[in-house]
């Protein structure tokens, strides 16, 4: 009987469809595992193909080649050192799983399969995996291991499935993406299993950006009698192996690091940082460009990019109009001069100028209104896009969700661009974030530590700037209102009576309602963004764009 057990927990970044690149990590966390004396290594859910593949895995071609790779890292474990336990998608008579592989001694030895699809959120498994049947243990050189994947361990069937047929220990591989408090969520389904089952439980996250989704890592190991054995930190890669002994008829972990989780603020902060990095990078973009206005949305964003990418591959733009006041161009220019990144200046007045021309036969008799406030955003928007054409970097967009809510963006104006860190990220928490960072900085950032966003910048009332004196409150409600309304609407989808008890008043929730509806078909054209609340906008929220229905009657 085997008494003792070392677990490699490996917390790695994978890249969708980079098969080959993902089983270089698989390989490189065994070599790693191998060297600390581990019997198995674990990873998080589709490390082979990344996570979440799509509509990807449907491709015949795509399955062949996990397939060959599979066969390929199988063969590699007959080397005697630590078995592996990767998830892939798997064929199996005509049907494809989400599936997880027992690898060791040079051969496939068990195959299980994802039986509870998440069809909610963010999550649409059902549409391209078939559900497997309720699992039993695997067996690893003497030991029965069960393997619930994800969201297999949000409800109790599949770990109660498994301890009655004799699993002794169950290891989880998850892709659980951030979104605000969702770290003290796993926890307490993980826990809830434990005490159901009397199991120990290890749970392996994977760590990076993914489009829209990042994930956060965050590894634990939940004993038997619920205590955490070990936790590895967030936002990071990394790998441990855990030790494991029999005591009596029960395994139990060591005692190993616990790094807190990241929370609040610095795990927003975090996420974006990540989430942006890796966007850029697993594209290959040599780095991005900006329109700072001295505003607090583009100053944020700037601060975001030159902690995830470096001061030398962010590339900051002046676009002035006759509407631009001094103060926001001092406040840009300060910005980047504390964020040690690029800053040019093109005036955007020749090309206002030659619209002007360009329409005034056809505007004749007709007072100037949103519309000239509009070419004024799209003309910006056409220069940065020459800049991304002519350099390769990537424009990114700094609207935040309190504005894109309303549709208080430009249309192919301020809204061009190729991702948006604030895209779920409200007013008032933007101003919050400016604040931490100004006071916190975290270790794999690469800007400077201390103050990168002026003083003023984050006091002065918010303006576009796109005619005289205008002031962001001219057109919405205070933003401390604003968010709290569009949170009831948006992640909570209050009642209407509910949102008025909490202190709104009845026309100015019905307003919001209203230009939250017809915003969304700007928002189907917006750029993707890092997730952050329970409901984004893309993945999450998807409302239709010819829509009657309001909420908030008369």
């Amino acid at each position: 009987m085997t008494n003792e057990l070392k677990i490699a927990v490996a917390q790695i970044n994978p890249v969708v469809g980079d098969i080959a690149g993902n089983a270089n990590q698989v390989r490189a966390a065994r070599g790693e595992a191998a060297a600390e004396g581990a019997d198995l290594v674990v990873f998080g859910e589709l490390a082979l193909c990344g996570y979440p593949p799509e509509d990807l895995v449907l491709k015949g071609a795509f399955q062949d080649a996990i397939a060959a790779t599979m066969r390929d890292l199988a063969a590699e474990t007959a080397d005697g050192g630590p078995g592996l336990l990767v998830g892939a998608p798997w064929r199996d008579q005509g049907l494809l799983y989400n599936a997880v592989l027992l690898l060791d001694g040079g051969e496939i030895v068990a195959v299980r399969y994802k039986h509870d699809l998440p069809n909610y959120g963010v999550f649409d498994e059902k549409r391209v995996f078939a559900p497997g049947p309720l699992p039993g243990p695997v067996s690893f050189r003497g030991i029965r291991l069960g393997v619930p994947i994800c969201e297999d361990i949000w409800t109790p069937d599949v770990c109660e499935c498994l301890v009655e047929t004799g699993a002794e220990l169950l290891l989880v591989p998850n892709g659980s993406p951030f979104e605000e408090g969702k770290f003290d969520v796993r926890l307490n389904h993980a826990v809830a299993r434990v005490v159901e089952t009397g199991l120990p439980l290890v749970y392996v996250n994977q760590v990076g950006g993914q489009d829209e989704l990042v994930f956060d890592g965050g590894s634990f190991v939940v004993n038997g009698d619920h205590s955490l054995a070990m936790q590895l930190p967030t936002f990071e890669r990394g790998l441990i192996v855990t030790a494991w002994r029999r005591v009596d008829d029960d395994w139990v972990c060591a005692q190993g690091p616990r790094t807190a989780p990241h929370e609040g603020l610095g795990a927003i902060y975090r996420a974006m940082t990540l989430g942006l990095r890796d966007y850029v990078n697993k594209n290959r973009f040599p780095g991005v460009v900006l329109g700072l206005s001295g505003g607090i949305d583009s100053a944020l964003s700037a601060a975001v990019a030159v902690d995830a990418l470096g001061p030398d591959r962010v590339w900051c733009v002046m676009l002035p109009s006759k509407y631009s006041s001094e103060h926001s161009l001092a406040d840009a220019m300060e910005c980047a001069e504390l964020l040690q990144c690029r800053l040019d200046e093109v005036t955007i007045e020749p090309a206002v100028a030659a619209f002007d021309t360009m329409l005034d036969g056809l505007f004749e008799g007709r007072e100037p209104d949103t519309t000239e406030e509009n070419i004024q955003s799209r003309a910006r928007g056409i220069a940065l896009m020459a800049i991304s054409n002519k350099f390769g970097h990537m424009v990114l967009t700094t609207g935040n969700k309190s504005e894109m809510s309303v549709g208080y963006a430009t249309i192919y104006g301020d809204m061009c661009g190729g991702f948006s860190v604030l895209k779920d990220v409200y007013k008032i928490t933007a101003f919050e974030l400016a604040r931490w960072r100004n006071q916190q900085t975290f270790d794999d950032a690469l800007g400077p530590a201390g103050r990168v966003i002026p003083e003023n910048t984050i006091v002065k009332p918010p303006s576009a700037e796109l005619r005289p004196d205008q002031k962001d409150e001219d057109s919405l409600p205070p933003y401390e209102a604003l968010d709290d309304i569009l949170r009831c609407l948006v992640e909570e989808d209050m009642a209407f009576d509910a949102i008025l008890d909490r202190g709104h008043e009845a026309e100015v929730v019905r307003r919001i309602e209203h230009l939250l509806y017809l915003a969304e078909y700007k928002r189907r054209q917006a750029p993707p963004g890092v997730k952050i609340t329970a409901r984004n906008f893309g993945r999450d929220r998807r409302y239709p764009i010819t829509n009657g229905f309001r909420n908030a009657r008369d």
